[in-house]
């Protein structure tokens, strides 16, 4: 490691998130652009964007990071998660992540107007854990729940910056299949009567005073806005003939979609690929989990990916959220070409959720959301050396290294959970 860099760690060490300009050099960088990588090239960032990327830039006044070879990537997409709506996925006072205002009634309560970025909360012990392991920003999703509905609401794309304010285009999520029957009568064919039924009365076929209306003033107008292509819906679907209803409704709607989970997409490759749908993979699913996935494969990926359907990985949940790369380096091993494995955790997704002019990849403009690492960042064995967001450097520690460190000192005569300089 070189001196500038030590010296660039060691200030984000320190604690102290500053802006920097920085000319990061001679990296292998993987622009997850139709550029695709870059061998011993530079990456210059000036104001917090990408200024420039080539060989033999001039530094001026940025401080320099010698990279010797090593890899730069933009920092990854950590998924669809709940990172900074939930701390104990069991203690229900920290969960923000779904609404159920008719628990106990009985009744569907359909709230599309429902916002889980209103409780995104920037200080979360999450966003270090997932930020240390490369992670730039996740998509917050709103989960369906008893007293809620299939349509669980809206969710929004957060960078792990420490900044609350979401950004780009908000998504809506439903949820289809046998997982969500029981909010719709235990029948998977009411979802789709339900979702007609949301349609005429956003459209104004049904009157708001209806007794049979579902949707709040602020549900129609909510709801309006995804019919008009203004987000994308995000259906956690899993069934190959669920998929082809969706397709089928979707374009009946004319509405944008996207798949989450998609356990047996590949059976309908074809017909995702010429509707242009992205469908976020879960590539840890190999056996069924439920009658929905018969068909789970780890080569889900690939044979979408050959179909020509943009592929982006699911997530692995709020805590386990690391593991994005892992699930992108096992569809890799079943056949995904690297670059598109890499561009699944980058471009891809930021492309389906409308933030790709801002950040996911590495060209001029950019924002300067970029981290280096010590090896393949598809491995797990490789590490984040170093994140920038923003062209910040982010202090690389959390509750998880300081826990390692309070173990790692030298002996003291004192049990290992003293920290030094107690005795």
């Amino acid at each position: 490691m070189t001196r500038a860099l030590v010296a660039a760690c060691a200030l984000a060490l320190s604690g102290s998130v500053f802006a920097q300009d920085v000319l990061i050099r001679h990296a292998k960088v993987h622009t997850a652009t139709a550029k695709g990588t870059l061998d011993n090239a530079d990456v210059l960032v000036r104001n917090g964007r990408i200024s420039a990327v080539g060989t033999g830039l001039a530094a001026g006044n940025a401080t320099v990071v010698e990279a010797n070879g090593r890899e730069l990537t933009p920092a990854f997409f950590g998924g669809i998660t709940d990172i900074g709506l939930e701390e104990v996925s069991g203690e229900q006072t920290t969960v923000d992540s779904a609404q159920s205002l008719g628990a106990g009634t009985h009744e569907m309560t359909v709230r599309p107007e429902f916002d889980v970025t209103l409780a995104f909360n920037p200080a979360s012990v999450l966003i270090p854990v997932a930020r240390v392991e490369g992670l730039g920003w996740t998509m917050l999703s709103a989960g369906p729940t008893e007293g809620g509905s299939i349509i669980g609401g809206q969710g929004g794309v957060v960078r792990l910056d420490g900044s609350m304010e979401p950004v780009g285009p908000r998504a809506l999520f439903v949820s289809i299949g046998s997982g969500a029957a029981s909010m719709t009568g235990n029948s998977r064919a009411a979802q789709w009567m339900v979702l007609d039924q949301l349609v005429d009365e956003a459209r104004g076929r049904i009157a708001p005073d209806s007794k049979f209306a579902l949707l709040t003033p602020a549900g129609r107008k909510s709801f309006a806005q995804f019919l008009d292509r203004r987000g994308l819906m995000v259906f956690n679907v899993n069934r190959a003939s669920d998929i082809v209803q969706l397709l089928r409704w979707s374009k009946r709607q004319n509405v944008r979609v996207a798949v989450a989970g998609g356990a047996e997409a590949w059976e309908v490759a074809d017909q995702l690929a010429a509707a242009k749908v992205p469908v976020f993979v879960d590539t840890l699913a190999d056996l069924p989990q439920d009658f929905d996935q018969i068909g789970a494969t780890l080569d889900n990926a690939a044979r979408l990916r050959t179909a020509g359907v943009p592929v982006a990985i699911l997530g692995a949940g709020s805590h386990h959220a690391r593991k994005v790369r892992q699930m992108a380096g096992i569809a890799v091993a079943n056949g995904l070409p690297w670059e598109d494995g890499l561009a699944s955790l980058t471009r891809v997704p930021a492309e389906a959720f409308g933030v790709a002019n801002d950040f996911g990849t590495i060209a001029p403009g950019q924002r300067a959301d970029l981290v280096l690492w010590d090896g393949d960042p598809l491995d797990v064995t490789s590490l984040a050396q170093q994140v920038w967001l923003g062209g910040q450097a982010v202090p690389m520690r959390s509750r998880q290294t300081e826990l390692r460190d309070r173990y790692m000192h030298a002996p003291n005569g004192l049990p290992r959970a003293y920290p030094a300089g107690s005795e």
